[in-house]
């Protein structure tokens, strides 16, 4: 997988739960998340860390997490 890192705006609930509620591009650019639809860890090896699925606009997009970074896959 080609990582993006990308900055993340997040709410963090008093349980530690990390949700995201938009995406942040380099260039400044930020893409607001209606909704959280799942989020879970990996069951192969597709990808590291936790893939949360996430609507941004009317498009299901998957962002990822591994410890305190944040990337998207780039769409070549």
């Amino acid at each position: 997988m080609n990582k993006i890192p990308v900055d993340v705006e997040v709410e963090v609930r008093r349980d530690g739960e990390q949700i995201p509620k938009a995406v942040i591009w380099s260039d400044g650019r930020r893409f607001a998340i209606s909704r959280v639809v799942y989020h879970g860890m990996s069951s192969s090896n597709e990808y590291e860390g936790i893939r949360y699925t996430v609507i941004i606009g009317s498009a299901e997009k998957y962002l990822y997490r591994t410890g305190s970074q944040w990337y998207v896959e780039a769409v070549p």
